[in-house]
């Protein structure tokens, strides 16, 4: 078992500036280690995230949610388990896949990309996070679940102290108050609103999931709420970051950003790879049921344990020249990328795969096809190098392009 002073710490501002050399000695010299900060046992090897992840033999839980998530967005889908989980999940599943997705949200997606775009389209210029990135999908999950688009500025505030909250590693006072804050202030917002929509269903996702039933059982007023609470903060802060993740990747790759724009069926193996490459969320926690043994050591009972998914989708055991973005690369299945045998490890694996994962891929597919269409030479703007930033969800804050602008 290694300890924190033989690798860079995870809250220290090195770490903070690039964590990919950090997860190269943890994977090679401490791919189990103890946090003392963080009061947790921190994996990096593939092989052991994976394990967590689909967790076969029931070693590791989700309880760790209710200390992490339930305070601000209350008891979520993510920490179900058993019967419980399975009957929430068929509840909410179904709205992500198949033809409600194709029928009632692909025109709600493509709209919402469209009406972006429109902005500055004809400028010649944009900021692909600010512009795009950070509000299309927040658009698209308010408009599905019939929520007031010009409530957006408040929607970015909540997900934002949300995510902000998830990340708190630091145990910054502050953090916390405003994530809790918002756990109130998204209750007093939402509740009134399912009321309503029981009395009075619609078409929208807000109303299947008040009417939705299965075995017996259907959502509570609370239910409900902390999943669209959990809805857009995962689904905005993911997405967003994916969407900016792939244009700084392809930007920096000239020659797979022509490969992509000529042949848009590489759309998502471009999508894919940028999750393997540089995913929005670098750490999930589990909680350990018994004691277990991986690379590095024992876990015993009830610890917390974290899994760096940024270490474990560039680990050399796995892939082939990890650090390098290359959407063709043969050790990533882009059929199984978006589904719970997924090859990479950003929407977790297993039980808990993330519900969302093809909605994700259909808002990238559509607003990458849109902004390509719309600005065929795009190009950085001269002198600007993308930067990420972040720890626990990380991604590029700010991606300023040039493009001549087409007509249409």
């Amino acid at each position: 078992m290694s300890t924190a002073q033989q690798v860079p710490d995870i809250l220290s501002p090195e770490f903070a500036a690039d964590p990919y050399p950090a997860y190269r000695v943890m994977r090679e010299t401490a791919p189990l280690l103890w946090h003392e900060a963080t009061k947790s046992y921190v994996v990096s090897r593939y092989e052991d995230v994976e394990r967590v992840f689909k967790d076969k033999a029931g070693e590791f839980t989700t309880d760790n949610y209710a200390w992490q998530l339930e305070p601000v967005h209350g008891k979520t889908i993510l920490q179900m388990s058993g019967r419980e989980h399975a009957v929430r999940r068929a509840l909410v599943a179904p709205a992500f896949r198949g033809s409600d997705l194709e029928q009632k949200f692909l025109p709600v997606i493509e709209r919402n990309s469209r009406e972006l775009i429109a902005a500055f389209r004809h400028k010649g210029s944009a900021d692909l996070v600010d512009d795009f990135a950070t509000r299309f999908p927040v658009n698209v999950i308010a408009d599905m679940l019939g929520l007031d688009k010009a409530d957006h500025p408040r929607f970015h505030r909540w997900y934002t102290a949300v995510i902000a909250f998830l990340g708190n590693l630091a145990g910054d006072p502050e953090v916390t108050a405003a994530g809790e804050r918002t756990r109130v202030e998204f209750a007093e917002y939402m509740l009134p609103i399912i009321r309503e929509r029981r009395e009075n269903p619609g078409d929208d996702l807000l109303s299947a999931l008040c009417s939705a039933e299965v075995d017996g059982v259907r959502m509570s007023d609370e239910d409900v709420k902390a999943f669209c609470s959990l809805l857009l903060a995962a689904g905005g802060e993911t997405t967003d970051k994916a969407i900016a993740g792939i244009f700084a990747n392809l930007l920096a790759h000239p020659d797979q950003l022509a490969a992509v724009r000529a042949d848009r069926s590489l759309i998502p193996r471009a999508f894919a790879e940028t999750l393997r490459h540089t995913p929005p969320v670098h750490m999930i926690m589990r909680q350990s049921a018994t004691e277990v043994t991986l690379s590095g050591g024992t876990v015993p009972a009830g610890a917390t344990v974290t899994c760096l998914i940024g270490a474990a989708n560039r680990d050399e055991r796995r892939y082939a020249d990890p650090d390098r973005f290359d959407i063709f690369r043969e050790d990533l299945a882009t059929t199984k990328a978006f589904s719970a045998a997924a090859d990479h490890l950003a929407f977790a694996l297993g039980r808990h795969f993330c519900v969302g994962a093809l909605l994700a891929k259909a808002e990238v597919e559509i607003g990458m096809n849109q902004l390509l269409d719309a600005m065929p030479d795009v190009r950085l703007a001269d002198g600007f190098r993308p930067a990420e930033q972040g720890v626990f969800t990380r991604g590029v804050q700010s991606l300023p392009v040039r493009f001549t602008p087409v007509q249409g």
